[in-house]
């Protein structure tokens, strides 16, 4: 049998190392009042000779371990609604982002002149470049033995030959638009009313705003100026609740305050002014645009709501392009532009009549 062996160090007043072959450990105290912490037997602590010990029970019962694969689910529910809690919020600060920053988008800037001044892509009644290079294939094509010993040489002549025929008519195609879109921009570079909306209905400028459930109809005033009315919709788009986290990560869900409502409401409203502005500079050389958002409000004379004005704004091209858009706040930003917008901190916007009267 291996000898065992115990010994104990006074290492400090009223605190002895002990170790044994077994385990070692601290003691602390006297003789009325004792504490022991032992790597074996984990803590203990001895008062009048009683001894209490600490260490950790092992639960083996069906009992307990139902208890304890309940409280891991209960702990996971938790992690699951805080993670859900913090996803809302995310997706509540995405929409107000969203809401105040649309003006930042715009269409790609169409350079009409240079596409008057352009050059067919080849000349009319000539080869094109794509039949050019298919028939190229086909003239200098050689048949290889594999085609000579299983006689596809003639097969893959007519399927060259087809390929030089659609060639063809892939310059064909590409002519006939090429012609229309360059005799489309001399008349929008002159001005023709009718061209402008030809563009509108072809480039669906303002697709992105409809999916918030937008309207707009459109109206030529002269070949530098157009007129668009914005159908707001603010109650699909402005939230009415404020999403936050409490300082336990708990979803908290309260009604927005009007205040911050209504500004909000502006925001968009304005943002989206801005945007169609842009949207409609960049696809026709125009040098103004008018912009009226339209919303329905509850008319207190008949009890019934009815469509009224609430921004009216002439926008310049020229001052808009002096404009930083990753910076500017786009309600204070109507200062830049002649316009009417009346803002009641408790009330909302309120209905304004137009710059240009129908």
């Amino acid at each position: 049998m291996a000898a065992r062996f115990r010994k104990s160090f006074k290492i400090a007043p009223g605190i002895r190392l002990n170790v044994s072959s077994k385990s070692t450990g601290l003691s602390f105290g006297g003789k009325g009042l004792r504490y022991s912490i032992n790597s074996r037997t984990g803590a203990r602590t001895t008062i009048g000779g009683v001894t209490f010990s600490s260490s950790k029970r092992k639960y083996n019962s069906s009992a307990y371990k139902a208890r304890e694969q309940l409280r891991k689910q209960k702990e996971q529910q938790r992690v699951e609604q805080l993670q859900q809690a913090r996803y809302e919020v995310a997706l509540f600060e995405n929409q107000i982002e969203l809401i105040k920053s649309i003006h930042k988008e715009c269409d790609e800037i169409i350079h009409w002149h240079d596409i008057a001044v352009s050059s067919a892509p080849f000349t009319k009644g000539m080869e094109g470049p794509n039949e050019s290079q298919a028939q190229l294939l086909l003239n200098q094509y050689k048949p290889s033995m594999f085609n000579k010993i299983f006689k596809t040489e003639e097969k893959q002549r007519n399927k060259l030959a087809d390929q030089v025929q659609a060639a063809r008519l892939q310059d064909q195609e590409d002519y006939a638009e090429w012609e229309k879109i360059n005799q489309l921009a001399k008349k929008i570079i002159v001005g023709d009313e009718d061209s402008f909306f030809v563009v509108i209905e072809e480039m669906a400028p303002l697709d992105d705003l409809s999916e918030f459930g937008s309207g707009f109809e459109f109206f030529a005033i002269d070949k530098d100026t157009m007129e668009i009315d914005f159908q707001v919709h603010g109650e699909h788009v402005v939230p009415k609740e404020q999403k936050t986290l409490t300082s336990t990560g708990k979803l908290s869900v309260k009604p927005m305050s009007k205040t911050a409502y209504y500004d909000l409401e502006q925001d968009y409203i304005c943002s989206c002014a801005l945007r169609i502005a842009r949207d409609m500079f960049a696809i026709l050389p125009l040098k103004y645009v008018y912009i009226n958002a339209i919303d329905e409000r509850m008319d207190a004379a008949t009890g019934h709501s009815k469509e009224v004005t609430l921004l009216s704004v002439k926008i310049e091209k020229e001052i808009l392009n002096r404009l930083n858009f990753e910076q500017i706040d786009c309600s204070d930003s109507m200062q830049n532009f002649e316009h009417r917008m009346v803002l009641k901190k408790t009330q909302g916007l309120q209905p304004v009549n137009r710059l240009i009267e129908n």
